[in-house]
């Protein structure tokens, strides 16, 4: 459930940059472009709730993933590690492109006394485009989370008819 959780927190982040974020900042002019992405990256990286989301999502896959191997489970252990698979190259296009464009921003330094923002057109083509990449990699991932959790529910009530509710 955990690893749902996080892993739908995820792809809607990305998502919610896909088709506003993103979108409106490409309305504005330059400055305000690296301006705004300055202050929402910085608020990302100092925001521990972000933290525990982005590496939780596959922490908590992977440890489920173990988990229901460990039990037997093994199908719904592969689509587990299947979604941890997918976000942990989420993570990798994360790492190797966003974050480098994201410094690449960080280091024009304050928005209103720079005056050369031509990494901005670089930016703007490939981190939306990665971006676009992850939210599909993480909606993937959710899907294959929500199958392992019908598939679950499924071995559990096997095992334990009398937990379910009302004798159903």
């Amino acid at each position: 459930m955990i690893a749902t959780i996080t892993m739908g927190l995820m792809a809607g982040l990305f998502f919610a940059y896909d088709i506003s974020v993103m979108p409106g900042l490409a309305k504005t002019d330059d400055r305000t472009y690296v301006e705004a992405m300055q202050n929402f990256n910085a608020l990302i990286d100092g925001n521990g709730l972000f933290g525990m989301a982005f590496i939780g999502a596959l922490l908590a896959a992977a440890i489920a993933a173990f988990l229901e191997h460990r039990r037997g489970r093994r199908g719904t252990a592969l689509w587990i590690g299947a979604a941890a698979v997918l976000y942990l190259v989420a993570l990798m296009i994360t790492f190797s492109v966003n974050i480098p464009l994201n410094n690449d921003l960080a280091a024009i330094g304050d928005a209103a006394k720079a005056t050369d923002f031509s990494v901005v057109e670089k930016f703007k083509g490939t981190w939306a485009t990665t971006n676009i990449v992850r939210t599909l990699l993480c909606t993937a991932a959710l899907g294959f989370l929500a199958r392992a959790l019908v598939l679950h529910g499924r071995g559990s009530a096997a095992v334990a008819p009398a937990m379910r509710p009302y004798g159903v």
